[in-house]
């Protein structure tokens, strides 16, 4: 039995509702490579895509809570969900610390929802490369509803955008808050704002900083961003959060932007995608002895850079 015939029938029985399958087929995505590239290729015509929330913001915001909550309210009306969370890599291992994972063991018997860590591995966007297929294995499983909730590493926390339908920007009452978050780029991304620990001192001063940025920003697809007040930890605002979060679909929806935003996403992807396989075709040219004379000769100043990288790729070409 061929590898692709092996993942195509571990796919199979991923999507049938194997949990311990799709697992696997998720750990094979997330490891990259020709695994990965099979199971995309086993995965993309099947199943209905899921629309996927995106849930950043500052280290210490409260999205780990806000997203088990977020889980809670959509079982309670039985609707399946998947989360990814988005973790640091380990030093030691090169995998996901899973700290997500451990926060949200109270859905861990719930067959209606699955949580998987990805590491970010070392990715400046706090995004693992693996996201947006996991994502697509994870909606071919049956899973309408994926949250990927990010590890929030600063600016480049930007690119949760790239990946998401709808994208959530947990902030905290402080002064200066919603200034940092419009620094890191936050303001231009988010399509709902979240202002977590509302039972804080500093809750209207926040609400009111960032709808004076709004005021200045122009409305994303029609869209101007709303504010939610939450406190995650006892579950205020999550409803009103959910809602807002289906009024924007049915926006995008209703608007034709959520074709749109899938077709510039699909287009990301790609490029993505022919970078990755360009790096890789880097790494095997820069390596050997063919390689190591050339860059030799650099050194020795025989021949220059741009020399020696046209003979090395005329060599192979």
């Amino acid at each position: 039995m061929s590898a692709d015939t092996e993942i195509d029938q571990l796919v199979t029985r991923a999507l049938a509702g194997e949990r311990g399958a799709l697992a696997r087929v998720l750990s094979f995505v997330d490891g990259g490579g020709a695994p990965a590239r099979a199971v995309a290729a086993a995965v993309h015509t099947r199943g209905d895509g899921a629309w996927i929330v995106g849930i950043t913001g500052a280290p210490g915001a409260g999205k780990s809570t806000l997203t088990d909550r977020l889980v809670a309210h959509l079982r309670a009306d039985g609707t399946r969900v998947a989360v990814l969370a988005v973790d640091p890599t380990s030093p030691f291992s090169g995998g996901a610390i899973l700290g997500d994972r451990v926060r949200m063991q109270g859905h861990a018997t719930d067959d209606g929802v699955f949580i998987r860590s990805l590491a970010t591995r070392g990715h400046l966007g706090g995004l693992s490369a693996a996201v947006p297929a996991a994502a697509r294995v994870l909606a071919a499983a049956g899973y309408p509803w994926v949250l990927i909730e990010t590890v929030g590493v600063g600016q480049v926390e930007v690119e949760i955008a790239g990946h998401a339908d709808t994208t959530v920007v947990v902030l905290n009452p402080g002064w200066g808050d919603a200034v940092q978050a419009a620094k890191a780029g936050l303001l231009e991304i988010a399509d709902v704002f979240v202002v977590n620990k509302a039972d804080r001192p500093g809750t209207r001063d926040t609400v009111r900083e960032i709808e004076g940025m709004l005021e200045l920003s122009p409305a994303r697809s029609g869209w101007r961003p709303a504010i939610v007040e939450t406190v995650a930890t006892d579950g205020s605002g999550v409803e009103d959060l959910w809602s807002v979060i289906a009024s924007h679909r049915a926006h995008l929806e209703g608007t034709g932007a959520a074709d749109e935003r899938r077709r510039v996403r699909a287009a990301d992807e790609l490029r993505a995608v022919v970078f990755e396989t360009l790096a890789a075709d880097v790494a095997r040219r820069c390596s050997g002895p063919e390689f190591a004379a050339l860059a030799g000769r650099v050194a020795a100043r025989d021949l220059d850079p741009y020399a020696a990288a046209a003979e090395l790729l005329g060599e192979r070409t």
